[in-house]
């Protein structure tokens, strides 16, 4: 039986007063790639951000990796989230840094020291999105696409189990857009589970995978030919 590395159990999860998902229930295994679907306003980003205990659910239980949600404490949240790789719509990178200077932020402020290894995580990571040649670069000279690139070598840093995807191509056009999830089947493919969260369907119909949607309060799995 496959391990289910993400489990979510009866959770309900509440926005300023308002229920956004009720009593919903979702396994995810080990090495799965899952899209994630919705309108917007649905619960999608909500149900993300309580993947990675940005917010509490108001019910229920979510189990990521070895991690209980429901008993976490705050002490423990760094140790899930490096387990984690997250990647935003908007990149988020440092403006006032380098690429290297960027990836060498995260990896000291997770406990990193040694300044070899450093450098060649950092390498290696580069390498893996095909961006070994910018390290020395600063964001804004880089194109959009290089930009969600160096984000996703970001996110790898701590070899993380699970990568969550929040509308990683939302700002790209469609060749671009095509390369980022290229990129991430790739990444799906060395045994790292992949969740996108995406509102282009062009994307899913391109790269079939699992699909599941927020839908009225709860979720549930549909068909390609549901889009």
């Amino acid at each position: 039986m496959n391990e289910k590395i993400i489990k979510l159990e009866g959770v309900s999860i509440d926005q300023l007063d308002h229920n956004v998902l009720d009593n919903i229930n979702l396994e995810i295994e080990k090495g799965e790639f899952v899209y994630l679907i919705g309108d917007t306003g649905s619960g999608k980003t909500s149900l993300v951000k309580a993947l990675y205990a940005e917010i509490q659910v108001s019910a229920g239980n979510i189990k990521m990796s070895n991690f209980n949600l429901k008993t976490i404490t705050k002490n423990e949240i760094p140790m899930l989230r490096r387990k984690i790789g997250i990647v935003f719509q908007d990149f988020l990178l440092l403006p006032d840094r380098s690429i290297k200077k960027n990836l060498e932020f995260v990896l000291e402020s997770t406990g990193w020291t040694k300044k070899e290894k450093i450098n060649n995580k950092i390498n290696e990571v580069l390498e893996s999105v095909h961006l070994d040649n910018v390290k020395d670069k600063m964001p804004y000279q880089l194109s959009g696409g290089e930009q969600q690139r160096a984000a996703i070598a970001r996110a790898l840093l701590n070899s993380p189990e699970i990568i969550l995807a929040d509308e990683p191509t939302g700002n790209l056009d469609p060749k671009k857009s095509q390369k980022i999830v290229d990129l991430l089947k790739e990444i799906n493919q060395t045994g790292t589970t992949i969740l996108m969260a995406t509102h282009d369907y062009t994307i899913i119909k391109n790269n079939p995978k699992r699909i599941v949607r927020c839908n009225n309060k709860k979720i549930d799995e549909i068909g390609i030919d549901q889009l």
